[in-house]
């Protein structure tokens, strides 16, 4: 048993839209400085649960405690004190094309903490930049960068607050095999510094391998085998060995 402190519970979860029935009764238990990998198909629910996570979804039925508290019972003020403690990747990265990386980086700081000096905001801005080995791009423009770079950027600006829990949604998609085994690195050099949580949401298995302390199938909408890496590739039953073939 994991003895160390649950800080994401999600119980019976429902989400749907329409007559299609996303999440039903889904349960997930993420643990301090643990990375839980969400495995499953395209279209299976993955993004939807970690937008109901984060409060840009409400499910229909169950609970999301985060920090010990219901994310769909709090209003936007409760819900954006959560948000300062967790970090979300986005697939796109959602860099704004207009600013420089160094404003890209100030944004959430601003948004958040507004008492800081600019000598803190240039502190932080550029820690984060070394944190992913991109000091010198701090005045380029998004543009400028590659795929790679952006994605690292964008992880750069979710760790520039240093948040308790990091949400990850499909973070090497896209990025040819050398680059996203880069990525795999920096999921877990910064989990090990910033003694993170995360979720990590992907169908990448070099991904999964390389992340993951724990893994959780989704399947027809629900965890349907739970475990470490090795736990499910050595699985005999066939609807999980189909993602290890």
């Amino acid at each position: 048993m994991d003895t160390r402190e649950p800080i994401i519970v999600v119980e019976h979860l429902y989400k749907s839209f329409g007559k299609n029935k996303v999440l039903k009764d889904f349960n997930l238990t993420v643990h301090a400085n643990e990375n839980v990998v969400v495995l499953g198909k395209s279209g299976s629910g993955k993004s939807v649960l970690i937008k109901c996570i984060i409060g840009l979804l409400k499910p229909e039925r169950g609970s999301i405690l985060v920090f010990g508290k219901n994310i769909p019972e709090l209003d936007e003020e409760e819900l954006d004190d959560i948000r300062v403690r967790v970090g979300f990747l986005f697939q796109g990265n959602a860099l704004y094309d207009s600013m420089t990386v160094r404003e890209n980086l100030e944004f959430p700081l601003r948004r958040h903490r507004l008492q800081q000096t600019q000598a803190e905001v240039n502190r932080l801005v550029m820690e984060a930049l070394e944190n992913v080995g991109l000091p010198h791009t701090v005045d380029m423009m998004p543009a400028e960068l590659s795929g790679g770079m952006l994605k690292r950027v964008a992880l750069a600006r979710t760790m520039i607050l240093q948040p308790n829990i990091i949400l990850y949604d499909e973070p090497t998609t896209g990025l040819d095999p050398v680059t996203a085994r880069e990525i795999d690195r920096l999921i877990v050099e910064l989990q090990h510094k910033y003694q993170t949580a995360s979720i990590i949401i992907t169908h990448d298995m070099h991904c999964v391998k390389s992340t993951a302390d724990h893994v959780a199938l989704l399947l027809d909408g629900q965890v349907y085998m739970g475990g470490t890496y090795s736990e499910l590739e050595n699985a005999t039953d066939p609807l999980v060995k189909q993602f290890f073939e």
